[in-house]
């Protein structure tokens, strides 16, 4: 009889394991317990603050005395040896509990403790110390466009939702074990946690489990750049002041506050300063060549050329940027949600100098994350202006013009040298053609108009630009202006097609899509100014109206904010007199994933009146759905993506969708 090696025993549920065996556990596993606790962390702390956190609460699991979860035959705990008598590191049960422990970390960050008294979060001392990082900002290496739609939409869903995509796809965790972990964490439902985890991987586990393995989310290999180098000098100054005035010995460590923290130097009684390392000097202004977005792979603002009348001229890119190292107090300084109003850490691209509508403008370009607008009056008394917005991980679409000169009616705008045929269009006018527009040497616009801020919503100007043939990517899309530094792009996802796959995001310049903009533009006006970088129109379902040989559309409006967090307007669109009569909003969300490639299973409901005047309740899912139910009230169920129900006028009613997979989606409201 052949002798087999006699099987690994664990401790039961309620044994404690050696600091030893963590320790050996943490330390061999140290790379995938970081991950995991940095996917699980809000991304809300920036990213420094991430990496840092996310160390911090693997290394605060070997504190105490861990106890494996969550038991005999869970995930997580020994099982059989292979074959080579070799067993798996990570089914041990000291990597059980250390696992269990960081994930219990990771989960209470920013959680406000039980014994503190009333709502308000505890002060930044009382929470977890992180690890000091002096002088320097640390950020995981930049992925691809998947792994940031990704980090956006993970930016959307609880912290328990992300420690249980984590569990399932990083770990391989079986739903049973990432619930009994969850649970054994302190999260208050975890079923409903790994469902939702489910629905963020959507399909295509394999290509999520992929993204999630990549740079975008390893705070084990980061890179680094300098924190705000003028606020460490003042907080120096001020520290060594007050150590005088107090008469302590010793030494002070200072943390620096880097371009994540979104504070800015107090304008008040501000100077000019000088940056070390050059920042402020106009000498040493980064100047892409002008032939460089042609033949490069990266086409975004990072290879604009410098262009206008004053790139040379020193005066004006000495104010432009003490103005923005240190504002002084008259000047108006705006940003955009999420934009750091700090000092360039380092020296800023030039894009554009030179004069326009009476200011002299300058336009820089700040490390891939932001873009900076000065601007002077060229004669009286008025202040200077500084705008900030972001524009990490822009492309052709997105950094295809800035806004150089705006009034209430009218802006101009600096456009890419990749842009050609620019034209303007009115949304609510799909049938009339886009007329040409004009530009300069540089490439200023002529003035275009602006949508109206109140009254009637009579118009909605737009631009239609086409990328040049000089890069792979020669296609038409359209931009509108939401107020701010760059305008926002708009797409379109037409209706699914019967068994067709599911589509992507298109450009909004076919017949189709011009149609539905026609119906939503309007809504539009609710994003001004509130950092948007995108907007999609999806027609999620096309639905039968009863009593009619017509029907209407299901659109889920959803616009994508250079942060991260997206807002959704679901919009009912029945036949209408005029093309452009607007959509009923039915739906507002935000900080969600939903109608994104990470949330693509959406239902909802309204109130519709037929033209014999009859009273129904509507409902409609996406592609996915494969029965939708009304409950309340009226009641009523169908299979397939649509429901009509006769009901009442004011009847409540809540909608529910069994999807194709089992799963269930409620609605939106």
């Amino acid at each position: 009889m052949p002798l087999h090696p006699p099987p690994l025993r664990h401790p039961g549920p309620g044994a404690h394991l050696g600091v030893k065996e963590a320790e050996a556990a943490l330390v061999e596993h140290y790379p995938r317990l970081v991950r995991l606790a940095y996917l699980t962390l809000p991304p809300g702390l920036g990213r420094h603050r991430r990496v840092l956190a996310a160390h911090t609460a693997v290394q605060r699991a070997l504190r105490g005395r861990a106890r494996p979860a969550p038991g005999p035959g869970a995930e997580g705990v020994p099982g059989p040896r292979s074959g080579s008598g070799v067993a798996d590191g990570t089914r041990t049960p000291a990597y059980a509990a250390v696992r269990l422990r960081a994930v219990r970390h990771a989960l209470a960050y920013g959680r406000t403790p039980r014994w503190w008294p009333g709502r308000v979060p505890p002060p930044a001392a009382l929470r977890p110390s992180l690890p000091v990082v002096r002088g320097l900002r640390l950020f995981p290496r930049a992925g691809g466009m998947d792994e940031f739609a990704l980090d956006r939409a993970l930016a959307d869903v609880p912290a328990p939702v992300r420690a249980a995509l984590g569990l399932r796809l990083l770990e391989s965790l079986s739903q049973d074990a990432a619930r009994a972990l969850l649970s054994e964490a302190g999260v208050a439902d975890p079923g409903a946690a790994v469902r939702a985890a489910a629905r963020v991987a959507g399909s295509d586990h394999e290509q999520v489990r992929r993204m999630l393995g990549s740079g975008e989310f390893d705070p084990c290999t980061v890179q680094t750049r300098p924190g705000d180098l003028l606020r460490r000098r003042y907080r120096v100054r001020a520290g060594a002041a007050a150590l005088a005035l107090a008469t302590v010995a010793g030494g002070f460590a200072l943390t620096v506050a880097g371009p994540d923290s979104g504070e800015a130097p107090s304008p008040a009684g501000a100077r000019r300063v000088t940056v070390p390392g050059g920042a402020l000097d106009p000498a040493a202004l980064l100047r892409t060549s002008p032939a460089q977005w042609a033949d490069t792979s990266r086409v975004d603002f990072s290879a604009w050329p410098p262009r206008g009348g004053r790139t040379g001229d020193r005066e004006l890119l000495e104010r432009a940027l003490g103005s923005w190292a240190a504002p002084g107090p008259g000047t108006a300084v705006t940003a955009t949600p999420g934009t750091a109003v700090v000092a360039p850490a380092q020296p800023p691209q030039l894009l554009f100098a030179g004069d326009v509508d009476g200011e002299a403008v300058v336009l820089f370009h700040d490390g891939g994350v932001r873009v900076v607008r000065y601007a002077e009056p060229l004669s009286g008394a008025a202040s200077p202006a500084l705008d900030f917005a972001r524009s990490d991980e822009a492309d052709v679409t997105t950094a295809a013009a800035l806004t150089v000169s705006r009034t209430a009616a009218a802006a101009r705008y600096l456009l890419a040298p990749w842009v050609t045929e620019p034209a303007t269009r009115d949304l609510l006018a799909p049938g009339t053609p886009a007329r040409p527009l004009e530009t300069d040497g540089d490439g200023i616009t002529a003035a275009v108009p602006r949508p109206a801020e109140g009254g009637a919503c009579g118009s909605w100007p737009a631009m239609q630009v086409r990328s040049s043939e000089k890069i792979v990517e020669k296609h038409a899309f359209l931009l509108t202006d939401l107020g701010e530094l760059a305008p926002v792009h708009l797409t379109h996802t037409p209706a699914p097609g019967s068994g067709a796959p599911a589509r992507q995001p298109r450009e909004a310049t076919s017949a189709e899509a011009l149609t539905g903009w026609a119906r939503t533009a309007c809504s539009l006006r609710d994003l001004r100014r509130s950092g948007v970088r995108a907007v999609n129109n999806w027609r999620f379902a096309v639905q039968p109206l009863p009593g009619t040989r017509s029907s209407a559309d299901w659109v889920c409006t959803r616009a994508d904010t250079w942060r991260g967090p997206g807002r959704v307007l679901v919009q009912f669109a029945p036949p209408a007199g005029s093309p452009s009569a607007p959509a009923e909003v039915v739906a507002d969300r935000r900080n969600t994933a939903l109608c994104s490639r990470f949330g693509q299973h959406v239902v909802a409901g309204t109130h519709w009146r037929s033209p014999a005047g009859a009273w129904y309740v509507l409902a409609a899912g996406s592609r996915s759905v494969g029965r939708v139910e009304v409950a309340g009230a009226v009641r009523g169920a169908a299979a397939g993506t649509t429901l009509a129900v006769r009901a009442p006028q004011d009847a409540a009613f809540r909608v529910t969708a069994e999807l194709h997979d089992g799963g269930t989606a409620p609605s939106v409201r």
